[in-house]
């Protein structure tokens, strides 16, 4: 959503959780000065903004703010809140080699519990969906990058999903997915006679079942492109708040969906994601659980609400659905 200026702190507010946040030596005296105030040109979950601010060193930072606002988007289970989304970059991404955007730090509001973060503002970047100039060649180009790190990321925390400090993290399991497939079900009543082979879709439980018996990982969850940010020649991942513990190829999946990505990006995108995820090969399993993380983001969309499960810009997706379900000899 765009941020209305009502739901945002008032300047001499906003100084004290900066000063707390970012401040250096807590017996400083001097705090820190707001300089300049922007609302971000895209919409987003959650409140937030840029601010241009002036460290007590003296040193000019901008800062992208994300409030929790006394706002709530769990969306069954899939979303985490600003509080959950804090955890994952203290967590999960403060221990990234030159992960970017770093995070500097967050602030609880010591009356009501809510929570500010504070992280780098990336400034002169444009989010891969975005991208106008040089698209065709500087999309195709994001959109490997972008499968290249998740790939990456997704080999290096595979070991780690037992670590102690990872309890936090939300974990797909056979009632999460099923309950997605039961939602569109339920969802989709007036659409049955037009698409009859959902009622066996959604009954078997067999179109999961590959994200549960490869092995887990951590990520993103919503892996689009509209989550990553391009400058330059680099990308920078954004909006954690989904993260989770599940099948990788959920992120993959979601990077390369949608009919607006010609199947030569998709298929570069693949081969560029098995290289760093399995630099050795890719597992005879991979082809299957692809497939089934797709059927799961058409269930994901489909469940989310009613309107949303029989609008017609949406039902394209019983397609993709169909032909998943089809190549996984599901029906």
């Amino acid at each position: 959503m765009k941020t209305p200026a009502s739901v945002l702190p008032d300047s001499p507010t906003l100084t004290l959780r900066l000063t707390a946040a970012l401040g250096r030596d807590p017996h400083e005296r001097r705090s820190v000065k707001i300089l300049r105030r922007a609302l971000p040109p895209f919409m987003c979950t959650f409140p937030n903004e840029i601010v241009t601010c002036q460290l007590p060193d003296g040193r000019k930072r901008r800062v992208f703010i994300k409030y929790q606002a006394g706002q709530s988007h769990e969306c069954y289970g899939h979303r985490g809140d600003v509080p959950y989304e804090t955890e994952v970059y203290r967590r999960v991404l403060h221990s990234l080699p030159n992960f970017k955007p770093k995070c500097l730090g967050a602030h609880t509001d010591p009356h009501t519990g809510d929570i500010s973060l504070f992280l780098e503002y990336v400034y002169r970047s444009v989010r891969l969906s975005d991208i106008v100039w040089k698209r065709l060649t500087r999309q195709p180009r994001g959109m490997t990058q972008a499968a290249s790190w998740i790939g990456k990321f997704h080999a290096a925390h595979e070991q780690r999903i037992e670590d102690p400090s990872l309890a936090f993290l939300r974990r797909y399991n056979a009632d999460y997915y099923r309950g997605w497939a039961q939602r569109t079900f339920e969802f989709s009543r007036p659409l049955h006679g037009r698409f009859p082979w959902l009622t066996k879709l959604y009954r078997a439980d067999e179109w999961f079942a590959p994200l549960l018996a490869e092995p887990q990982t951590v990520i993103h969850g919503e892996f689009y492109a509209k989550t990553i940010l391009v400058r330059n020649q680099s990308v920078f991942m954004v909006d954690w708040e989904s993260a989770a513990i599940a099948a990788g190829e959920i992120d993959l999946a979601a990077l390369t969906e949608g009919k607006h990505w010609p199947a030569g990006v998709v298929q570069e995108c693949e081969r560029a994601y098995l290289r760093t995820r399995w630099p050795e090969g890719a597992p005879p399993w991979f082809g299957r659980t692809l497939d089934a993380a797709r059927i799961y983001l058409h269930f994901r969309w489909l469940g989310e609400r009613p309107d949303w499960t029989v609008r017609e810009k949406n039902l394209s997706r019983y397609d993709h659905l169909y032909a998943s379900a089809k190549r996984l000899g599901l029906i």
